[in-house]
Protein backbone atom coordinates (compact mmCIF):
# COMPACT_ATOMS: atom_id res chain seq x y z
CA UNK A 1 0.00 0.00 0.00
CA UNK A 2 1.06 3.55 -0.67
CA UNK A 3 0.09 6.77 1.02
CA UNK A 4 -3.29 8.19 0.09
CA UNK A 5 -2.81 10.16 -3.15
CA UNK A 6 -4.10 13.69 -3.51
CA UNK A 7 -7.19 12.49 -5.35
CA UNK A 8 -7.79 9.59 -2.95
CA UNK A 9 -10.17 9.18 -0.03
CA UNK A 10 -8.50 9.93 3.32
CA UNK A 11 -7.93 6.85 5.44
CA UNK A 12 -7.69 4.51 2.44
CA UNK A 13 -4.44 2.82 1.54
CA UNK A 14 -3.75 2.76 -2.20
CA UNK A 15 -1.86 0.35 -4.42
CA UNK A 16 -1.40 -0.09 -8.15
CA UNK A 17 -3.04 -3.17 -9.64
CA UNK A 18 -2.73 -4.05 -13.32
CA UNK A 19 -5.42 -6.22 -14.89
CA UNK A 20 -5.10 -6.83 -18.61
CA UNK A 21 -4.63 -3.46 -20.34
CA UNK A 22 -5.81 -1.41 -17.34
CA UNK A 23 -3.77 0.03 -14.47
CA UNK A 24 -5.98 0.63 -11.43
CA UNK A 25 -5.20 2.79 -8.41
CA UNK A 26 -7.08 0.81 -5.78
CA UNK A 27 -7.99 2.11 -2.33
CA UNK A 28 -8.80 -0.24 0.55
CA UNK A 29 -9.92 0.45 4.12
CA UNK A 30 -11.75 -1.29 6.94
CA UNK A 31 -12.14 -4.84 8.13
CA UNK A 32 -14.97 -7.25 7.53
CA UNK A 33 -16.91 -8.55 4.53
CA UNK A 34 -15.62 -7.02 1.28
CA UNK A 35 -17.63 -4.52 -0.77
CA UNK A 36 -16.59 -2.87 -4.03
CA UNK A 37 -17.89 0.65 -4.76
CA UNK A 38 -18.14 1.85 -8.37
CA UNK A 39 -18.79 5.45 -9.46
CA UNK A 40 -20.58 6.94 -12.46
CA UNK A 41 -20.21 9.62 -15.15
CA UNK A 42 -18.61 12.18 -15.09
CA UNK A 43 -17.10 11.48 -11.68
CA UNK A 44 -14.40 9.36 -10.05
CA UNK A 45 -14.41 7.14 -6.98
CA UNK A 46 -14.28 10.39 -4.98
CA UNK A 47 -18.08 10.41 -5.18
CA UNK A 48 -17.97 7.81 -2.36
CA UNK A 49 -15.82 9.99 -0.07
CA UNK A 50 -18.55 10.22 2.60
CA UNK A 51 -20.11 6.79 2.13
CA UNK A 52 -16.92 4.69 1.97
CA UNK A 53 -15.46 5.67 5.39
CA UNK A 54 -18.82 4.98 7.04
CA UNK A 55 -18.99 1.50 5.50
CA UNK A 56 -15.35 0.83 6.45
CA UNK A 57 -16.40 0.73 10.10
CA UNK A 58 -17.89 -2.71 9.50
CA UNK A 59 -16.67 -3.85 6.07
CA UNK A 60 -13.56 -4.02 3.92
CA UNK A 61 -14.25 -1.32 1.36
CA UNK A 62 -12.54 -1.29 -2.05
CA UNK A 63 -12.67 1.76 -4.33
CA UNK A 64 -11.20 2.54 -7.74
CA UNK A 65 -12.02 4.50 -10.86
CA UNK A 66 -13.77 2.74 -13.70
CA UNK A 67 -11.68 1.47 -16.59
CA UNK A 68 -10.50 4.36 -18.76
CA UNK A 69 -11.41 7.03 -16.22
CA UNK A 70 -8.74 9.22 -14.60
CA UNK A 71 -7.21 6.82 -12.08
CA UNK A 72 -7.56 3.72 -14.25
CA UNK A 73 -5.84 4.38 -17.61
CA UNK A 74 -6.29 1.66 -20.19
CA UNK A 75 -5.91 0.88 -23.87
CA UNK A 76 -8.12 2.77 -26.34
CA UNK A 77 -11.48 1.28 -27.20
CA UNK A 78 -12.49 -0.05 -30.58
CA UNK A 79 -14.77 1.84 -32.99
CA UNK A 80 -17.86 0.33 -31.33
CA UNK A 81 -16.45 0.51 -27.82
CA UNK A 82 -14.78 -2.88 -27.91
CA UNK A 83 -12.72 -3.34 -24.75
CA UNK A 84 -15.22 -1.24 -22.77
CA UNK A 85 -18.31 -3.42 -22.78
CA UNK A 86 -19.72 -3.94 -19.30
CA UNK A 87 -18.85 -7.63 -19.61
CA UNK A 88 -15.18 -6.78 -20.17
CA UNK A 89 -15.13 -4.10 -17.48
CA UNK A 90 -16.82 -6.43 -15.00
CA UNK A 91 -14.43 -9.29 -15.74
CA UNK A 92 -11.41 -7.08 -15.05
CA UNK A 93 -12.85 -6.02 -11.69
CA UNK A 94 -13.64 -9.59 -10.66
CA UNK A 95 -10.01 -10.44 -11.40
CA UNK A 96 -8.89 -7.36 -9.48
CA UNK A 97 -10.92 -8.38 -6.41
CA UNK A 98 -9.60 -11.95 -6.58
CA UNK A 99 -6.07 -10.56 -6.68
CA UNK A 100 -6.84 -8.70 -3.46
CA UNK A 101 -7.98 -11.96 -1.89
CA UNK A 102 -11.73 -11.49 -2.33
CA UNK A 103 -13.27 -14.33 -4.35
CA UNK A 104 -16.75 -13.36 -3.10
CA UNK A 105 -17.89 -9.84 -2.35
CA UNK A 106 -20.73 -7.34 -2.50
CA UNK A 107 -20.76 -4.59 -5.11
CA UNK A 108 -22.53 -1.24 -5.13
CA UNK A 109 -22.57 1.03 -8.15
CA UNK A 110 -23.95 4.40 -9.13
CA UNK A 111 -24.86 5.34 -12.69
CA UNK A 112 -22.29 3.83 -15.11
CA UNK A 113 -20.68 1.91 -12.25
CA UNK A 114 -24.03 0.29 -11.51
CA UNK A 115 -24.13 -0.99 -15.09
CA UNK A 116 -20.78 -2.68 -14.56
CA UNK A 117 -22.04 -3.99 -11.22
CA UNK A 118 -25.18 -5.72 -12.47
CA UNK A 119 -23.30 -7.22 -15.42
CA UNK A 120 -20.83 -8.57 -12.85
CA UNK A 121 -23.70 -10.18 -10.95
CA UNK A 122 -25.10 -11.74 -14.14
CA UNK A 123 -21.78 -13.04 -15.48
CA UNK A 124 -20.10 -13.96 -12.19
CA UNK A 125 -22.83 -15.18 -9.82
CA UNK A 126 -20.33 -17.14 -7.74
CA UNK A 127 -18.37 -13.96 -7.03
CA UNK A 128 -21.13 -11.45 -6.26
CA UNK A 129 -22.96 -11.98 -2.97
CA UNK A 130 -25.05 -8.80 -2.98
CA UNK A 131 -25.74 -6.08 -5.52
CA UNK A 132 -26.76 -2.45 -4.97
CA UNK A 133 -27.65 -0.24 -7.95
CA UNK A 134 -28.25 3.50 -7.74
CA UNK A 135 -30.23 5.49 -10.30
CA UNK A 136 -30.42 2.99 -13.14
CA UNK A 137 -32.42 0.29 -14.85
CA UNK A 138 -30.66 -2.25 -17.09
CA UNK A 139 -29.26 -0.81 -20.29
CA UNK A 140 -31.71 -2.44 -22.72
CA UNK A 141 -34.65 -1.22 -20.62
CA UNK A 142 -33.13 2.25 -20.42
CA UNK A 143 -32.85 2.58 -24.19
CA UNK A 144 -36.48 1.49 -24.52
CA UNK A 145 -37.55 4.19 -22.06
CA UNK A 146 -35.70 6.96 -23.92
CA UNK A 147 -38.53 8.34 -25.99
CA UNK A 148 -39.57 11.96 -26.57
CA UNK A 149 -38.82 14.17 -23.57
CA UNK A 150 -36.80 11.54 -21.68
CA UNK A 151 -34.23 11.39 -24.46
CA UNK A 152 -33.25 15.02 -23.88
CA UNK A 153 -32.21 14.24 -20.29
CA UNK A 154 -30.03 11.36 -21.47
CA UNK A 155 -28.05 13.21 -24.12
CA UNK A 156 -24.67 11.63 -23.15
CA UNK A 157 -25.98 8.20 -24.19
CA UNK A 158 -26.18 9.33 -27.81
CA UNK A 159 -23.66 12.14 -28.07
CA UNK A 160 -20.79 10.34 -26.33
CA UNK A 161 -21.45 7.28 -28.49
CA UNK A 162 -20.86 9.13 -31.76
CA UNK A 163 -18.07 7.60 -33.89
CA UNK A 164 -14.54 8.54 -32.88
CA UNK A 165 -12.98 11.02 -32.79
CA UNK A 166 -16.00 13.35 -33.12
CA UNK A 167 -17.34 12.99 -29.58
CA UNK A 168 -13.89 13.09 -28.00
CA UNK A 169 -12.89 16.30 -29.76
CA UNK A 170 -16.13 18.17 -29.16
CA UNK A 171 -16.34 17.23 -25.46
CA UNK A 172 -12.65 17.94 -24.85
CA UNK A 173 -13.03 21.39 -26.40
CA UNK A 174 -15.49 22.33 -23.64
CA UNK A 175 -14.48 19.81 -20.99
CA UNK A 176 -14.75 22.07 -17.94
CA UNK A 177 -18.09 23.46 -19.06
CA UNK A 178 -19.50 19.96 -19.65
CA UNK A 179 -18.50 18.72 -16.18
CA UNK A 180 -19.72 21.80 -14.35
CA UNK A 181 -23.02 21.90 -16.21
CA UNK A 182 -23.77 18.24 -15.49
CA UNK A 183 -22.85 18.49 -11.82
CA UNK A 184 -24.97 21.61 -11.44
CA UNK A 185 -28.03 20.60 -13.48
CA UNK A 186 -28.47 16.95 -12.46
CA UNK A 187 -28.75 17.68 -8.72
CA UNK A 188 -31.87 18.44 -6.72
CA UNK A 189 -30.49 21.81 -5.61
CA UNK A 190 -27.65 23.93 -7.05
CA UNK A 191 -24.42 23.63 -5.10
CA UNK A 192 -25.26 20.17 -3.73
CA UNK A 193 -21.78 18.98 -4.71
CA UNK A 194 -19.07 21.00 -2.90
CA UNK A 195 -16.85 23.27 -4.97
CA UNK A 196 -13.68 21.38 -4.04
CA UNK A 197 -15.23 18.12 -5.26
CA UNK A 198 -16.31 19.74 -8.51
CA UNK A 199 -12.73 20.95 -9.04
CA UNK A 200 -11.43 17.41 -8.61
CA UNK A 201 -13.86 16.08 -11.20
CA UNK A 202 -12.88 18.86 -13.60
CA UNK A 203 -9.19 18.02 -13.18
CA UNK A 204 -9.92 14.33 -13.78
CA UNK A 205 -11.82 15.06 -17.00
CA UNK A 206 -8.71 14.83 -19.18
CA UNK A 207 -8.63 14.06 -22.92
CA UNK A 208 -7.51 10.50 -22.20
CA UNK A 209 -10.30 9.99 -19.66
CA UNK A 210 -12.84 11.48 -22.07
CA UNK A 211 -11.73 8.92 -24.68
CA UNK A 212 -12.34 6.12 -22.17
CA UNK A 213 -15.77 7.51 -21.29
CA UNK A 214 -16.75 7.77 -24.96
CA UNK A 215 -15.62 4.17 -25.54
CA UNK A 216 -17.76 3.06 -22.62
CA UNK A 217 -20.84 4.90 -23.95
CA UNK A 218 -20.27 3.45 -27.43
CA UNK A 219 -20.14 -0.01 -25.91
CA UNK A 220 -23.47 0.62 -24.18
CA UNK A 221 -25.10 1.45 -27.50
CA UNK A 222 -23.49 -1.17 -29.72
CA UNK A 223 -22.65 -4.04 -27.35
CA UNK A 224 -24.27 -3.84 -23.91
CA UNK A 225 -27.75 -3.12 -25.25
CA UNK A 226 -27.65 -6.22 -27.44
CA UNK A 227 -26.14 -8.34 -24.68
CA UNK A 228 -28.89 -7.32 -22.26
CA UNK A 229 -31.60 -8.02 -24.81
CA UNK A 230 -30.25 -11.53 -25.34
CA UNK A 231 -30.10 -12.16 -21.59
CA UNK A 232 -33.62 -10.85 -21.08
CA UNK A 233 -34.97 -12.99 -23.93
CA UNK A 234 -33.51 -16.15 -22.40
CA UNK A 235 -34.74 -15.25 -18.91
CA UNK A 236 -31.36 -14.64 -17.31
CA UNK A 237 -31.67 -13.74 -13.62
CA UNK A 238 -29.49 -12.05 -11.03
CA UNK A 239 -29.24 -14.67 -8.29
CA UNK A 240 -28.16 -12.50 -5.37
CA UNK A 241 -30.27 -10.00 -3.37
CA UNK A 242 -30.56 -6.60 -5.08
CA UNK A 243 -30.94 -3.18 -3.44
CA UNK A 244 -32.23 -0.34 -5.62
CA UNK A 245 -32.24 3.38 -4.83
CA UNK A 246 -33.05 6.35 -7.02
CA UNK A 247 -33.33 10.09 -6.62
CA UNK A 248 -36.87 11.24 -5.85
CA UNK A 249 -36.13 14.55 -7.57
CA UNK A 250 -34.78 13.04 -10.78
CA UNK A 251 -37.61 13.26 -13.30
CA UNK A 252 -36.38 10.46 -15.54
CA UNK A 253 -36.73 7.99 -12.64
CA UNK A 254 -40.05 9.35 -11.33
CA UNK A 255 -42.01 6.21 -12.21
CA UNK A 256 -39.67 4.06 -10.12
CA UNK A 257 -37.35 1.29 -11.35
CA UNK A 258 -38.44 -1.53 -9.00
CA UNK A 259 -40.86 -3.24 -11.43
CA UNK A 260 -38.08 -3.40 -14.02
CA UNK A 261 -35.55 -4.87 -11.61
CA UNK A 262 -38.07 -7.47 -10.42
CA UNK A 263 -38.05 -8.89 -13.93
CA UNK A 264 -34.29 -9.37 -13.62
CA UNK A 265 -34.00 -10.67 -10.05
CA UNK A 266 -36.19 -12.53 -7.55
CA UNK A 267 -35.05 -10.68 -4.43
CA UNK A 268 -35.31 -6.91 -4.88
CA UNK A 269 -35.85 -4.14 -2.36
CA UNK A 270 -35.46 -0.39 -2.53
CA UNK A 271 -36.97 3.07 -2.37
CA UNK A 272 -36.40 6.62 -3.58
CA UNK A 273 -34.18 8.95 -1.58
CA UNK A 274 -34.39 12.73 -1.29
CA UNK A 275 -31.87 13.50 -4.01
CA UNK A 276 -31.26 14.32 -7.63
CA UNK A 277 -29.05 12.11 -9.77
CA UNK A 278 -25.91 12.02 -7.60
CA UNK A 279 -27.12 9.90 -4.70
CA UNK A 280 -23.73 9.09 -3.11
CA UNK A 281 -23.14 12.83 -2.63
CA UNK A 282 -26.61 14.35 -2.30
CA UNK A 283 -27.87 11.65 0.08
CA UNK A 284 -24.61 10.24 1.44
CA UNK A 285 -25.85 9.52 4.97
CA UNK A 286 -28.97 7.75 3.74
CA UNK A 287 -27.01 5.73 1.18
CA UNK A 288 -24.44 4.69 3.77
CA UNK A 289 -27.09 3.66 6.30
CA UNK A 290 -29.03 1.69 3.70
CA UNK A 291 -25.92 -0.09 2.42
CA UNK A 292 -24.86 -0.95 5.97
CA UNK A 293 -28.24 -2.54 6.68
CA UNK A 294 -28.26 -4.34 3.34
CA UNK A 295 -24.75 -5.74 3.79
CA UNK A 296 -25.52 -6.83 7.36
CA UNK A 297 -28.80 -8.55 6.43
Amino acid sequence: MTATPGDGIPGFGYSTVTVGPTTYQVGVAGDGPPVLLLHGFPQTHQCWRRVAPALARRATVVVCDLKGYAGSPSAPGGPLGEGYSKREMAAELVELMAGLGFDRFAVAGHDRGARVAYRMALDHPDAVERLAVLNIVPTVDQFERMAADAALEYWPWFFMAQPPPFAERVVAASAEYVVRDILDSWVAAPGAIPAEAVERYVQAFTPKAIAGMCAEFRASFHIDRVMDAEDRARGAKIRCPVLVHWGAEEGAMSDGPLPVWRRWADTVEGRPLASGHFLPEEAADEVAASLEAFLDD
